[in-house]
């Protein structure tokens, strides 16, 4: 009997998951330079802005998308 899991495919998860997780911090702060006026995570974390909050949100949710497309062929 066969393995049930090929490890190869495990390995391969785990190191394109955390290159997407590079990629998506990498983006988040390219996005956090290019916007000088205001500090993402200050404006998110102190002073509460929800409606930057839910576009961050959407930012991620998109750039993983596109990560996972790019991961996946």
């Amino acid at each position: 009997m066969g393995q049930l899991v090929n490890m190869q495919y495990v390995i391969n998860s785990l190191v394109f998951s955390g290159i997407g997780i590079v990629v998506l911090i990498v983006a988040f702060v390219i996005v956090d330079l290019l916007t000088p006026q205001y500090k993402l995570w200050k404006e998110i974390v102190e002073h509460k802005n929800v409606a930057l909050a839910i576009l961050v949100g959407a930012f991620a949710i998109g750039t993983s998308m596109i990560i996972a497309a790019a991961i996946h062929g």
